[in-house]
């Protein structure tokens, strides 16, 4: 440990970013307990913080720590310190999770933290985690190409092979998150096969990809929507069961509730595409809860019986 410390992080130039994640994780488990303590109503446990009748977030003071702690490490850019700039970066990891701690209130405009849409908030901390540890390992999006000294081997032309192969790692990337696949997107960054594999594979149903390109293709769409029930399921009981852990309710009945409840949410077909060939189809398919009026003949087209007799009948 001790060696991976001095080797891998300290003589990379890594120990601000192995702070930041220190900071981050410290912070957001100390909010938690905060969080919980007071739900709890324990007598010894400072209260919620109140301005008159406005209750202050906790938010508020991580937006406070990233705005001094980033202008902290704007203005020492040059000349700092390596004890500085590693609590500087401490720091920043404090307010961050403070911030994302409370991302579901950003996201949804409304304080939503102990309710379902709350779990949005430990997903963005999966996220932010995700990221620092693959960073703080070595990993970046042009990684491969620091094998063998390749990019800086060719010069000119090695810095713009790695121009090239990053736009082309940021468009398959956008494409598979535009599927709806936001993990392998992102693993997609740090290890590109993955982004191959996203790409090829079906888009979730309920994707932006699935709405421009399923739209008429129904059996593509079920076959996403199977696929999306099948696989799916274990890996939200999991993502549900952890976040219950973090949150609260870690109850295996209320997982499996959940899961399905968050199958039956979520698991649906994209809406078709509003563009033109998509709304010429809609409006081609008869309605099937409209009554016909007095005088058609059923079909929901508006063409009465009688005029219909009349125009098929030849001359």
């Amino acid at each position: 440990m001790r060696r991976w410390l001095e080797e891998d992080v300290i003589a990379t130039g890594r120990l601000p970013l192995l702070c930041f994640l220190f900071g981050f994780i410290l912070g957001f488990l100390f909010i938690r307990l905060s969080v919980r303590m007071i739900r709890a109503q324990v007598r010894w446990w400072p209260g919620n913080l109140r301005a008159g009748d406005v209750h202050i977030h906790h938010m508020v003071f991580g937006v406070v720590l990233v705005l001094g702690s980033g202008l902290g490490m704007v203005a020492v850019l040059d000349d700092a310190s390596t004890p500085v700039a590693a609590a500087l970066a401490a720091a920043f990891g404090v307010g961050a999770a403070l911030v994302l701690d409370e991302f579901a209130l950003i996201y949804y405009l409304r304080d939503v933290y102990w309710e379902e849409q709350g779990r949005t908030s430990v997903d963005a901390v999966f996220v932010a985690l995700a990221v620092t540890g693959l960073l703080l390992l070595g990993f970046h999006p042009l990684s491969l190409l620091e094998i063998n000294d390749f990019r800086d081997s060719l010069g000119t032309w090695g810095h713009l092979v790695a121009v090239g192969f990053a736009l082309a790692n940021l468009a398959m990337a956008a494409i598979v998150i535009a599927k709806g696949k936001i993990w392998t997107g992102l693993f997609g960054m740090f290890f590109p096969p993955l982004l191959f594999v996203g790409a090829l594979r079906l888009s979730r149903p309920g994707a932006p990809w699935a709405r421009w390109r399923y739209g008429e293709r129904r059996r593509l769409m079920a076959r996403a929507i199977v696929r999306e029930r099948r696989y799916r399921r274990p890996v939200i009981r999991a993502k549900i069961f952890v976040q219950d852990m973090v949150a609260g309710k870690p109850d295996v009945e209320h997982v499996r509730t959940a899961a399905e409840a968050e199958l039956s949410r979520t698991v649906v077909p994209a809406p078709p595409s509003p563009h033109r060939h998509h709304f010429s189809w809609i409006a081609d398919r008869p309605d099937p809860e409209r009554r016909p009026e007095p005088g058609e003949d059923g079909n929901g087209d508006g063409v009465r019986a009688g005029e219909r007799a009349e125009s098929t009948t030849p001359p």
